[in-house]
């Protein structure tokens, strides 16, 4: 009987270290003011507004950040832009996906290995404001 209770209380101390798991997950998320992330180091958001409008957000947010644009190309359903900050390589990729909508996608690089996504959020965040 007391070997039940002690199993049953250290089953109920980890369903509950999970739960604390779960609940930061949540916030973490709902913190994020809708900016994605994906395992590949890729930060993303659309926005509902056309692709002009938005590089030229994106464009005075990288300018404010004082982060200097290598080149900017026309890519399948879009725009390319390539900047640099220090020891960071960012790409940010435009893609219209209807003529109000745009998707805006930005990777940055430290390294081969290194993804910074605090800067492509803040990157994203910035363009936000422009709009």
């Amino acid at each position: 009987m007391k070997l039940r209770s002690i199993g049953a209380i250290l089953i109920g101390c980890g369903l509950l270290a999970g739960c604390e798991a779960i609940a930061l997950t949540a916030l973490g998320i709902g913190a994020s003011t809708g900016v994605s992330h994906s395992l590949n180091g890729m930060t993303y958001r659309t926005f509902t507004e056309p692709l002009p409008r938005v590089r030229s957000a994106s464009m005075r947010a990288l300018q404010r950040m004082q982060i200097k644009v290598a080149s900017s190309e026309k890519i399948e359903g879009g725009e390319g832009i390539k900047a640099m900050s220090g020891d960071r390589a960012i790409d940010i990729e435009l893609e219209s996906v209807s003529p109000s909508t745009t998707r805006m996608r930005v990777t940055a690089k430290k390294n081969l290995f290194v993804y910074d996504n605090a800067t492509a959020t803040e990157i994203i965040l910035q363009t936000e404001k422009y709009l």
